[in-house]
């Protein structure tokens, strides 16, 4: 069995639910996720959570937005946890190489984004360019709201499956 598993079912359920809300800033996503506990192994977690993403509420789904920083800034909000702000970093590591014109334009369609739907982008960036992000980011723009919620969320659930497998490493 993992490691991390074993430890993470044995511990209490509060404490369980702190330890993997870096993985989705969603509280209720955490505690639903502990709740469920024991797991035996990885890729039951991983069915568990995309369970649990699907019972999340449009205001659990905002909750775990706000836990990243801005695509295209590394500077995490302050509601971030310490490992999720690290996890950013890595996501985002290929837009550092961006062309200056880029990240301008990447910042601009960002504000826009935020003006419109009052709240930040939320993309899955693990290996993306930042001119395959930006490119992303233009045409959801074009989304109603109700479109855009549901994109940022299966973002957010892609998101949330790439940190559960990083935090399942032993």
């Amino acid at each position: 069995m993992n490691p991390v598993l074993e430890r993470w079912n044995r511990i209490p359920l509060e404490e369980a639910a702190s330890e993997i809300l870096s993985c989705c800033g969603s509280k209720t996503w955490a505690l639903g996720m502990a709740a469920r506990r024991p797991f035996a192994e990885e890729k039951s977690v991983l069915l568990a959570s995309d369970e649990t993403c699907r019972s999340l509420t449009d205001a659990d789904w905002r909750e775990a937005f706000h836990s990243h920083p801005r695509i295209g800034e590394l500077k995490a909000p302050l509601a971030a946890r310490p490992q999720s702000a690290a996890w950013s970093v890595e996501e985002q590591a290929n837009l550092g190489a961006s062309e200056d014109r880029v990240k301008s334009a990447l910042a601009e369609a960002n504000r826009e984004y935020e003006r419109r739907f009052k709240r930040i982008f939320i993309v899955s960036a693990a290996g993306k360019s930042a001119e395959e992000i930006l490119s992303a980011l233009r045409r959801r723009l074009n989304n109603d709201e109700t479109t855009e919620l549901r994109e940022a969320a299966e973002q957010q659930r892609q998101i949330t499956q790439g940190r559960l497998r990083k935090w399942m490493q032993p």
